[in-house]
């Protein structure tokens, strides 16, 4: 059994992994949302890696990790627009897709060839303090293979990658639980995730509600693919009662095998739903029903991801 070496969120195991990461390796580190699996964004070869060790499609941009808005804007084009969500989310679960700024060194594999660039400046001090350590940029999308569960504890990074990258910065669980709220400001402001920030908090600050967008065949941002998030088995939404042979989720007053949140909770549920689909797949479940959740504040990004798991596969 292939063992993934983890690294300690201490002095010694966050110096240890930058090291890795300035040698052009990858390693997964725990964020507020879920893992991402960092490499150097500026090294060509470094991103290839990431692309290899998840099997992912090579026109799905990644999002680059910063330390604070100061070295987001040596990146990207800030417009007013940008400015207000960043005081207002930064450090946090938002990323927002801007114009790429010319000479800024992130390498094409990153942005997919795109003229724009995904950022971010992560909350989680343990990847606030690697990024600090390791001083640049880093790409990272979440740390599992492609179009699978997203892990939010290191054993889940390990069952997935473990022989494909260089380790993990072992964090504990992450808070948020889902992936960030992406928005796209090349244009008109565009919701092109729901995730950890609820869009109507984004609606709030820009003081005009983001339109919908995005294109699953030319992703402008990652989590545009139809099919996505998807454990083994196949899921039936807005399900009140199982079916024969089916494994039951539960959410509020639907009872279930296992539940998001038996008290109906959004935040909790955001929490768990990755666990709890990487659970599903620990028992083997092959045909799974999902209670409903409502399509409000992060209910939002947890119907996204239910809606995605549930597609037909895509295969590359």
């Amino acid at each position: 059994m292939t063992v993934l070496p983890r690294f300690a969120p201490d002095p010694a195991g966050i110096a240890a992994a930058a090291k890795v990461l300035r040698a052009g390796g990858q390693v997964a580190f725990p964020t507020e949302t879920v893992y991402g699996l960092g490499a150097d964004a500026r090294n060509d070869s470094a991103v290839a890696g990431i692309y290899a060790a998840k099997g992912r499609p090579s026109f799905n941009p990644l999002i680059v990790h910063l330390a604070d808005v100061g070295a987001a804007r040596q990146v990207a084009q800030f417009d007013e627009r940008a400015e207000r969500l960043a005081a207002a989310f930064w450090p946090g679960p938002l990323t927002l897709v801007l114009p790429l700024r010319d000479g800024a060194g992130i390498s094409a594999l990153v942005t997919a060839g795109l003229p724009t660039v995904a950022l971010r400046v992560p909350a989680h001090p343990v990847a606030r303090r690697l990024l600090a350590a390791f001083g640049g940029p880093l790409a990272a999308p979440s740390a599992n293979p492609s179009g699978r569960v997203s892990p939010t504890t290191a054993d889940h990074v390990a069952a997935g990658l473990a022989g494909r990258i260089g380790g993990v910065v072992d964090g504990g669980a992450c808070g948020v639980g889902v992936e960030s709220t992406i928005i796209g400001l090349d244009g008109p402001a565009t919701l092109l995730r729901a995730g950890g920030v609820p869009v109507e908090a984004v609606e709030a600050v820009l003081g005009v509600a983001p339109g919908t967008g995005g294109d699953a065949a030319v992703p402008s941002a990652p989590g545009q693919l139809a099919s996505h998030y998807a454990p083994a088995g196949r899921l039936r939404l807005n399900a009140t009662a199982a079916q024969p042979g089916e494994v039951m989720v539960g959410f509020g007053v639907v009872a279930g095998d296992l539940t998001l949140s038996a008290r109906g909770d959004l935040t909790e549920a955001a929490a768990n739903l990755f666990a709890v689909l990487h659970r599903l797949d620990a028992m083997g479940a092959q045909a799974i029903a999902v209670a409903p959740v409502p399509d409000i504040g992060l209910g939002r990004a947890i119907n996204d991801r239910l809606q995605r798991a549930a597609a037909p596969r895509e295969k590359f």
